[in-house]
């Protein structure tokens, strides 16, 4: 019976995971198709149709290499400057990354450039409002993130899930399946955490805050 629960959890995931992506990519593909019909449409090319059909298809590969190097299989380490990239290009609106505090030297294992992106990406999601992502530490060791805005808010649930990995997936299940796609980000990268033997910290401090600093462990615990 477990490991029938584990392929249901397992497909369940996987049809999250793609309808979140055929989400976010799908203006992206829109606005290119788009300007692609308007050039074929017209004897001379359109200067504008050109620069949209260029804009979208620049913002698709950014996007796609992203996907790949949060999600995709495998992975390879990851050099500082190549991550800066990633993370530069992340799909985000009114949100700025500070990453200031980040070495600038230095690799990221696989699993933790997977698992960093990941947290990132999450974060991108809990500012609704506009915000900030400060970020420091160093590839091979920590990073602290943070985030802030005027509705700055880590996820609900996320203390139980860094709790307790099982109630990621639970969590999904009990939302419909549009509404968990849009939920997927926080216990994705719960579960990618579990299984790559890292850890990730809230830093409850003496004032109450709805957002405490994020402690990233880039090391896999033993």
């Amino acid at each position: 019976m477990t490991g029938l629960n584990d392929s249901v959890d397992a497909l369940f995931l996987a049809e999250a995971l793609t309808t979140r992506l055929c989400h976010d990519l799908a203006g992206q593909v829109n606005a290119l198709v788009g300007a692609v019909e308007v050039m074929r449409d017209e004897p001379t090319p359109d200067p504008e149709a050109v620069s949209l059909a260029t804009d979208a298809s620049d913002s698709l590969v950014r996007h796609l290499r992203l996907a790949r190097a949060a999600w995709g299989h495998g992975g390879e380490a990851m050099g500082v400057e190549e991550w800066y990239g990633l993370v530069n290009g992340m799909p985000r609106r009114g949100v700025r990354m500070d990453l200031a505090g980040v070495a600038q030297s230095g690799w990221f294992a696989p699993a933790a450039a997977r698992l960093s992106l990941n947290v990132l990406l999450m974060a991108s999601e809990c500012l609704p409002g506009g915000g900030v992502i400060e970020v420091a530490g160093q590839a091979d060791q920590d990073l602290l993130v943070r985030i802030r805005g005027p509705r700055a808010a880590w996820p609900v649930g996320l203390p139980a899930m860094l709790a307790d990995p099982a109630l990621a997936v639970c969590f999904l299940r009990e939302a419909d399946a549009i509404t968990a796609a849009r939920g997927l980000q926080a216990p994705l990268t719960i579960l990618i955490a579990h299984a790559t033997g890292h850890r990730i910290s809230l830093l409850f401090g003496p004032n109450s805050e709805s957002a405490p600093p994020l402690l990233v462990g880039l090391t896999p615990q033993s």
